[in-house]
């Protein structure tokens, strides 16, 4: 099994960028604006729509300023089955987030565009916490046909 990996520092609190990750509007400012669910509750599911298709994600773990992480419940077959986790951590003035979308069977194409594609939504949550304006789908940077 393979992962995607990324890291990137927010000028924030963790209870802010936590805030982002486990609420619908949350969500929908910084990944995709059709987003809808329960990101606060175990076992609650999100639903995210993009232009492409969506992803349904059911929540799996919560410790409120520290971890999220959601199991891909529905959507692409590349997908379900993973997990997407987030750790937080403060370290001066910024949040350090350890992103892991993890299980993937094989490194297949899609994973790369996906990989991508993760980097991009998480400069766009990085822009929503600290401009209070993220690029989410459909306002996000476009990068193949895959969109």
């Amino acid at each position: 099994m393979v992962d995607i990996l990324h890291r990137v520092g927010i000028k924030s609190t963790p209870a802010e960028v936590y805030t982002a990750l486990t609420t619908a509007e949350g969500l929908a400012g910084w990944w995709t604006a059709d987003t809808e669910g329960d990101g606060n509750d175990i076992g609650g599911v999100l639903r995210f729509r993009f232009g492409a298709g969506g992803f349904d994600m059911k929540v799996d773990e919560l410790v409120p300023g520290k971890r999220v992480q959601w199991e891909v419940i529905d959507g692409p077959e590349e997908w379900v089955g993973t997990h997407v986790v987030w750790d937080l951590d403060q370290v001066d003035d910024y949040t350090i987030v350890l992103f892991n979308h993890q299980g993937w069977k094989e490194p297949v194409e899609f994973m790369h565009h996906c990989s991508t594609k993760w980097a991009v939504f998480l400069m766009s949550l990085k822009s929503l916490i600290e401009t209070g304006t993220g690029a989410p789908d459909p306002h996000d940077v476009k990068i193949d046909n895959w969109n």
